[in-house]
């Protein structure tokens, strides 16, 4: 009997000014951390809605133009199959983004990412409360504001890891 496969997480994301990716990096640290585990990292532009029907759970990350951006928003629309059969129900999923301002709609960007995942019937993975969310991070997931600080990586990458671990525990039963 051949073993079984490992969930697959899809860390999707648009980047625009670079603050974004260097999240991106910093949660693909926090996923690989996690033995048994793969990771599939993705740009906008290189994925295709296909491929939320074959991962295990879904990182989604944005920047923040006064929400997420159009590019992400009409990929999206292309899940509504996904969305129709329940495909995704069940599975963990989880945002992030960065913008230039800590007041600039950071937590609303946020939000709309938090629908796709809710809209879908995924389990939303936030950030627990730690000291380091006085300066870092957002309950609805990983942040950063102007640049990416060492604490943005740090909270970055304990919502990669979160996320990666819970896949594994649902996938193992």
């Amino acid at each position: 009997m051949a073993a079984p496969q490992p969930p697959r997480l899809l860390l999707l994301y648009d980047s625009r000014g670079g603050l974004v990716e260097q999240l991106a990096d910093a949660i693909a640290a926090g996923v690989e951390a996690v033995e048994s585990v793969e990771l599939r990292r993705r740009r906008v532009d290189d994925a295709t809605p296909d491929e939320l029907a074959t991962c295990a759970a879904l990182i989604v990350g944005s920047p923040n133009w006064s929400g997420m951006t159009g590019k992400l928003k009409e990929w999206f629309d292309h899940s509504g199959d996904l969305w129709e059969t329940g495909e995704l129900a069940g599975k963990p999923g989880a945002c992030f983004t960065a913008g230039y301002s800590r007041s600039g709609g950071i937590e609303a960007t946020l939000l709309q990412l938090v629908h796709l995942i809710v809209s879908h019937g995924m389990l939303l993975v936030g950030l627990p409360w730690t000291p380091r969310m006085r300066i870092s991070g957002s309950y609805y997931g990983a942040t950063a504001h102007g640049v990416v600080t060492d604490d943005d990586r740090l909270q970055a990458a304990a919502l990669g890891e979160r996320v990666a671990r819970l896949a594994r525990q649902l996938a193992q039963g």
